[in-house]
């Protein structure tokens, strides 16, 4: 048999995902587990959103779409949504529409890397980062944070990290597993630098809504005319309107980008489902109230999560500012012994909680940094209680 495929083997499975799924099929053995381990609202899509899909089935809107980079009341939509939030144009051919934001990732970092160009990666990362530019044959260049910096990406640590292939930044903000929010000026730091290297920005901002506190989302493609033709941004309806599976995502950026964008995903997927693409025309374009009603919940909850996780001895955690994740330090759990044997890292200390506490979170070598695990508070209050109260009885048994 001929070899495969070596850019695909170089690709990590999601840890994320097999996390997950360890905890569903714990669920269906009649295990009592809760997960804290995906990135998902536990809210329902509001209904004024799938009344859109239901009428658009009965309209037997149910056909091929075109053009493949998004039907036009969709991509209006969605210019007008950057429009308001944020005072950036772009014209129906600076915007595709795309099968979730993971898609327009994937797409966006095929449209502009070749291979062994290089992608800088800060930690923390999500765990699709650092895998999509090997898909094409690029090289991922992680860069360690530091938590004074709020483990968030500095000018000088950028610097240190371009090199003669050095094609694209990636910056995720908020942060997803950190909740970090790079502030204006932080944004502006690191752009001067992007300018003087001549590089694109892949601009994940998924979690745009999900701000507390003080701060502000900033796209680095608002800072000037010469960083906005430099900047990829992109968003989706998934963390925003709780409509991760209606897989709708959508990419902004140069012109001749969103065209490599628009004539790969032509050749792949076709279009986005036609259903859901008149669902995010809604979405974008309708009522917001349920967006603002979402994100208080999500402040409560981070705020109890955060107040519990501190109250454990051996854990220390910094409010996150934005997404719906909590990133505590644990490694002070590290050395010592359970009742599966010795905890060495985040991996031994999350296969602990899983199999002692019955509850599911994710390592934070799985995005990077050592020392932390990844908690969702997408969930019920009272989920997020019961998983605390055992996390804190198991972390109290090991010797």
């Amino acid at each position: 048999m001929a070899p495969l495929s070596e850019y695909i083997q170089r690709v990590a499975p999601s840890p994320t995902m097999a996390i997950t799924a360890k905890a569903a099929a714990l669920r269906r053995e009649g295990i009592d587990v809760i997960a804290l381990s995906a990135g998902e609202p536990d809210f329902d899509t509001p209904q004024h959103i799938k009344d859109a899909a239901i009428r658009a089935l009965e309209a037997g809107f149910t056909k091929y779409t075109s053009p493949p980079s998004g039907i036009p009341d969709l991509k209006e939509a969605v210019a007008e949504r950057f429009r308001i939030d944020h005072g950036l144009d772009y014209t129906s051919d600076e915007i595709v529409v795309n099968n979730g934001a993971k898609h327009a990732l994937s797409l966006a970092v095929a449209a502009v890397l070749n291979p062994g160009d290089e992608m800088i990666i800060p930690t923390p990362y999500w765990v699709t980062f650092t895998e999509q530019p090997k898909l094409v044959g690029a090289n991922p260049v992680v860069v360690e944070t530091q938590p004074e910096d709020g483990l968030k990406l500095t000018p000088q640590l950028l610097r240190d990290a371009i090199t003669p292939r050095t094609r694209m930044v990636l910056i995720n903000s908020p942060s997803n597993p950190s909740g970090a929010v790079y502030s204006r000026d932080e944004m502006a730091a690191l752009g001067e630098v992007i300018i003087e290297h001549d590089l694109y920005v892949l601009g994940d901002e998924i979690y745009e809504k999900l701000i507390y506190d003080d701060a502000e989302h900033v796209s680095m493609a608002t800072l000037s005319d010469e960083l906005k033709a430099r900047t990829i941004i992109v968003n989706g309806v998934s963390k925003t309107y709780a409509m991760t599976g209606w897989r709708i995502g959508y990419a902004a950026g140069p012109r001749d980008v969103i065209a490599l964008m628009d004539k790969a995903q032509s050749q792949t997927i076709s279009h986005p489902s036609s259903i859901s693409q008149k669902a995010a025309v809604e979405a974008l374009a309708g009522p917001q109230e349920s967006v603002e009603e979402m994100r208080r919940e999500y402040d409560n909850r981070r705020r109890f999560v955060i107040d519990q996780l501190n109250a454990m001895d051996g854990v220390v955690c910094d409010l996150p500012k934005g997404a719906f994740y909590a990133y505590p330090d644990v490694s002070a759990f590290f050395g010592r012994k359970g009742s599966n044997g010795p905890i060495e890292d985040g991996s031994d200390l999350c296969e602990y909680l899983l199999d002692e506490a019955r509850v599911a979170c994710v390592p934070g070598v799985a995005f990077g940094t050592k020392p932390h695990l990844r908690l969702s508070y997408a969930t019920s209050m009272e989920n997020l209680q019961m998983a605390l109260e055992r996390m804190a009885d198991a972390f109290g048994r090991l010797s």
